[in-house]
């Protein structure tokens, strides 16, 4: 349509440019020669966590464990570089009903990292009529209902829980 010369949108849930459909019209469009106009969403780590508290207030890293563009053992070497650093991890895709096992590697991957009482924040539907938020830990994480609408935070050492919310203090003297 746009090769006709119409004005075309496509429209992805959260920010086109955070594991969205941005990448793929630029390169579509661009080898075309037609024009793009990205206009950017909120994404669902900074969702999530309003939802949650403020638990990226600190350094975080953001991983899709989904291994149908990247390879597993590629996710897990990432994921075990994040948790080797104490970061905040966002993950994104953490299952569907094809990818059921990668959910419980990670975990396994994390656990060695975190203590098993570091909290995860687990927001599913963001903002959406059906938003479920759950706070929770590793070692309880297993058992958890997740898909692909899911987005899971984990704290890292600094993180506290204060009235059910996650914090992840800055170092302000209060």
């Amino acid at each position: 349509e746009a090769l006709s010369g119409k004005n075309v949108t496509v429209v992805s849930g959260g920010d086109p440019t955070i594991y969205g459909m941005a990448s793929l019209i630029l390169q579509k469009a661009l080898k075309a020669g037609i024009e793009v106009e990205i206009i950017p969403g909120i994404t669902a780590a900074v969702s999530a966590s309003s939802l949650l508290g403020a638990p990226l207030t600190l350094d975080f890293g953001v991983i899709s464990l989904s291994d149908i563009l990247v390879p597993w053992e590629q996710i897990a070497r990432r994921l075990e570089a994040l948790a080797s650093a104490d970061m905040v991890i966002v993950i994104y895709n953490p299952a569907s009903h094809l990818r059921l096992w990668q959910f419980g590697a990670a975990i396994d991957i994390l656990l060695k990292k975190y203590d098993g009482q570091t909290p995860v924040g687990i927001v599913k539907n963001g903002y959406r009529k059906e938003q479920e938020v759950k706070i929770t830990n590793l070692h309880k994480l297993k058992g958890i209902s997740i898909d692909m609408n899911t987005v899971l935070i984990v704290g890292n050492s600094q993180t506290k829980l204060v009235n059910n919310k996650m914090i992840n203090p800055r170092g302000y003297k209060l």
